[in-house]
């Protein structure tokens, strides 16, 4: 394993984010006070409703001069992980035992169109799908037209992070919207120059949580009001969507209220990566399988619903699984029912596709 300071001062200095004395990696008292667990985060996002987040430019303050700008500091505690309400990969650890989570930060949004056009800006960065000439884009059936599972799911070629479409397409006046059409490669890649990670799943699911209860399948995200508190799908997927929650397809990040740690769309918008390889359960029980609908809305399987996650054909992104969590844009009390904190669902590391994003952490070392 790589010494972890000296590749701590490499990440840091490479960012210019820190000054750091002669005598190598002993940080100056400024930024022993800014690393110190107990430091509430300076300048909130201040976000939550629908006039906030279209004004937001989607740029923290502070972005790439401060490693927490836009984040949240998430206290030590210990997590429940999965529900006895969900689908059955959910389950929880038959012990009944808790996990422990160590102290951590996490951006209170997920990565926006602006903050990956910094990191673009500053390293050149090209995206798998510029790579390979495009990604899984969703595209709702025309009406009268014949569906089957999965046939929404299209791979468009030159769809990318810059034209989440397709060409034609562009992200102009969307800085605030998710970044999308990235893979697990490109996130981690993003949370490398700014020094961060990916989060585990047990960190998501803990940050998603924030000391509350699982909700159960038959339960939408709703407020107070009644009103859609998430962006999900509210209708008849994939041929009726009432937009009650006021979009048709991703929405800026920080539309509705953040949960009880300032995290904002831990539910709905985009699914987010994770570093966590996906297992058939939280046990890693090889022959535990999900319910009927496991194909949670997986554009791999399009066209191929016999295909498990490692065996897709349709659309040669054959690749190791690893977790998403938080649902999207796309669930539906009919389909996916995914827009819950405990859920979960396999994806392709190498599949760029127009409903999965991500958003960071920075661990406590």
């Amino acid at each position: 394993m790589k010494n972890q300071c000296l590749h701590q001062c490499y990440r840091l200095i490479a960012l210019g984010l820190f000054i750091f004395s002669a005598q190598g990696c002993q940080p100056t008292d400024a930024a022993k006070q800014q690393s110190s667990p107990d430091v509430a985060l300076a300048k909130p996002l201040a976000l939550g409703n629908l006039q906030h987040c279209q004004r937001y430019t989607g740029l923290p303050a502070n972005f790439g001069k401060n490693p927490k700008a836009g984040m949240a500091y998430i206290p030590a505690g210990e997590l429940q992980i999965g529900s006895t309400q969900g689908y059955q990969d959910e389950l929880p650890l038959k012990s009944g035992a808790g996990t422990p989570v160590a102290a951590f930060w996490i951006d209170q949004t997920e990565v926006t169109n602006a903050q990956f056009a910094q990191f673009v800006k500053a390293t050149g960065y090209i995206t798998d799908a510029e790579k390979t000439g495009g990604g899984a884009v969703f595209i709702a059936p025309k009406a009268g037209e014949a569906i089957s599972n999965n046939s929404w799911w299209h791979f468009v070629k030159g769809a990318n992070w810059k034209q989440p479409n397709g060409p034609g397409s562009s992200i102009k006046n969307k800085d605030h919207e998710p970044v999308v059409l990235v893979t697990k490669n490109d996130a981690e890649h993003y949370a490398v120059w700014l020094g961060h990670d990916l989060p585990t799943e047990a960190q998501w699911e803990y940050a998603a949580k924030a000391q509350g209860q699982a909700q159960s399948l038959e339960k939408a995200p709703h407020d107070e009001h009644g009103a859609p508190s998430a962006n999900y799908w509210q209708g008849d997927f994939p041929l009726q969507n009432s937009q009650a929650d006021h979009f048709a397809g991703i929405a800026p990040v920080g539309c509705y209220a953040a949960n009880a740690y300032g995290l904002y769309d831990m539910i709905g918008n985009v699914w987010e990566w994770t570093q966590s390889p996906y297992h058939n359960s939280h046990e890693q029980d090889a022959v535990a399988q999900n319910l009927p609908d496991g194909h949670g809305g997986n554009p791999a399987l399009a066209q191929s619903p016999t295909a498990q996650p490692t065996q897709s054909k349709t659309m040669l992104f054959d690749a190791t699984p690893f977790v998403i969590k938080g649902g999207s844009y796309l669930c539906a009390a009919n389909y996916c029912v995914r827009y819950r904190a405990a859920a979960r669902h396999p994806q392709e590391a190498n599949l760029p596709t127009s409903h999965v994003g991500f958003r960071t952490v920075l661990n406590l070392k």
